[in-house]
């Protein structure tokens, strides 16, 4: 995991802002490491408990992949179709 700043909204709670930011966390390690499937798909309910726009979602996972070079969206998808208990972009 590199060191870069996560697209954050000072606007948000303390809570909102754990919420968003243990939620690219898990992005980055179901492209690292690999990740509990079902871990990562509460985490994106939580992460869409504060981020309830597709639009706002698309910008955040825009800024987040410049940063990470982890695609959100596709990260996203290979868990919502992964049949396994764990799963691990390549």
């Amino acid at each position: 995991m590199d060191n870069y700043s996560y697209p954050i909204d000072p606007e948000w709670s303390r809570e909102e802002m754990i919420a968003v930011i243990d939620f690219l966390n898990l992005v980055e390690q179901a492209n690292e490491t690999g990740v509990e499937t079902q871990v990562f798909l509460t985490g994106y309910q939580k992460f869409k408990q504060v981020i309830r726009s597709i639009g706002e979602e698309k910008k955040i996972g825009r800024e987040f992949e410049q940063v990470s070079g982890y695609s959100l969206y596709r990260t996203v998808q290979a868990a919502k179709q992964e049949p396994k208990k764990r799963f691990k972009l390549s």
